[in-house]
């Protein structure tokens, strides 16, 4: 693997910082926070002729053809001004699971449509278990004859309000089966949620005797859990990636803070204290990178270790965000507490996105299973 970035995703990188700087300040932000749809129609579009919507997916399929470390570097910016909006939805969730799940007809029939903006997806997996594994998926499918029939609630779906096409994994008689349903579908009902971070919408669906096409299945029947899992391994390193820049933007924001605010006469920067705090700060957001961008390498090139990687990224990331994020608070003092300020944006987001895809806990329990299955 390489230790650094090359010349072009040094480029994409600074491109997508100027445009975020340009399109997304805080002052948007809190503006969506507000705004139940979560995000603007105009940036989506603009994000779409970028080409960014499209950066992971098949040439063949209108993509770009590259991967997730060349998209790594888009996502830490994306994390750095805590960019509100479906991209996360659409592109790592719904979209990777027709990419890796979908026959060649349902690729044709929706990446190009994701690609060019015109289709907004998510895969809509928890439950009221809370589980992220296969326990934890307990929506039944029914069968009736040619088709489907789902009947239950999915809990914390991103965007799903802003869906056109909903991924919903339900358990049938052969085991877990990813099934394609429209968001309009006659016996769905969706309902934002009140969340502690607003800058990421999560919603509740309910699914009341949904018919659902055998046609509309990624992957066959009983084979949807290896398609999530490949999906959620991915989102890992993609949320981890999300988590750096954030990390970073706090500490960015925080050394800035130490120069310029003074207490008995001096930058509070010259007292020992706050340039500790700092000084951990930056341990905990280079080995969030470091984790990262290794995870990010070994899911592209879809090395053994993976899983194991992912899993490891988003545990160390999941605490460094959250630790870096309070430090930053911390380092702010009064100010940093106040709704006027943008610290606690950070630091909500850095706790919603803690706990997605499993805690730090749930990941080392699945670094440890996997250690301790390869021991054996």
């Amino acid at each position: 693997m390489d230790f650094g970035f090359s010349e072009e995703q040094d480029m994409l990188r600074e491109s997508a910082r100027h445009f975020l700087e340009s399109e997304c300040p805080m002052t948007y932000v809190r503006q969506m926070m507000e705004d139940e749809t979560g995000y603007s129609e105009d940036q989506w579009r603009k994000m779409a002729e970028l080409g960014w919507l499209g950066l992971i997916f098949p040439e063949q399929n209108g993509g770009s053809g590259l991967n997730i470390v060349d998209l790594t570097v888009v996502l830490e910016e994306m994390g750095r001004c805590v960019m509100p909006g479906p991209f996360f939805a659409t592109v790592l969730l719904g979209g990777s699971a027709i990419e890796f799940g979908g026959s060649d007809a349902q690729k044709q029939k929706y990446l190009p449509r994701i690609i060019d903006g015109t289709l907004k997806t998510t895969v809509a997996h928890l439950e009221e278990s809370a589980r992220w594994d296969t326990d934890g998926i307990q929506l039944p499918a029914t069968a009736k004859g040619a088709s489907y029939s789902l009947t239950g609630t999915k809990l914390f779906v991103p965007d799903a309000h802003n869906a056109n096409l909903l991924v919903v994994p339900a358990r049938t008689s052969s085991g877990i089966t990813l099934f394609l349903v429209d968001a309009k579908a006659e016996g769905v009902a969706i309902r934002v949620l009140k969340t502690l971070d607003q800058t990421r919408k999560l919603c509740e669906l309910r699914f009341d005797g949904v018919e659902v096409s055998a046609d509309a299945v990624l992957g066959g029947v009983g084979n949807g859990w290896p398609i999530l899992d490949r999906v959620v391994d991915r989102a890992k390193v993609a949320m981890s990636a999300e988590m750096c820049g954030g990390a970073q933007r706090v500490l960015d924001m925080s050394v800035e803070y130490a120069k310029v605010r003074e207490q008995f006469g001096k930058p509070i920067g010259s007292f020992q204290a706050i340039q500790h705090k700092c000084a951990n700060m930056l341990v905990q957001v280079e080995s969030a990178k470091s984790a990262t961008y290794y995870a990010a390498w070994a899911v592209a090139n879809g090395v053994e270790e993976a899983h194991l990687a992912a899993c490891m990224a988003k545990a160390y990331c999941s605490d460094a965000y959250r630790f870096v994020s309070g430090e930053g608070i911390q380092i702010h003092g009064g100010i940093g507490f106040t709704w006027e300020h943008d610290m606690h944006l950070f630091f909500k987001r850095a706790k919603g996105s803690e706990v997605t895809f499993g805690d730090a806990t749930w990941n080392r329990e699945l670094v440890a299973q996997i250690v301790l299955d390869e021991a054996s």
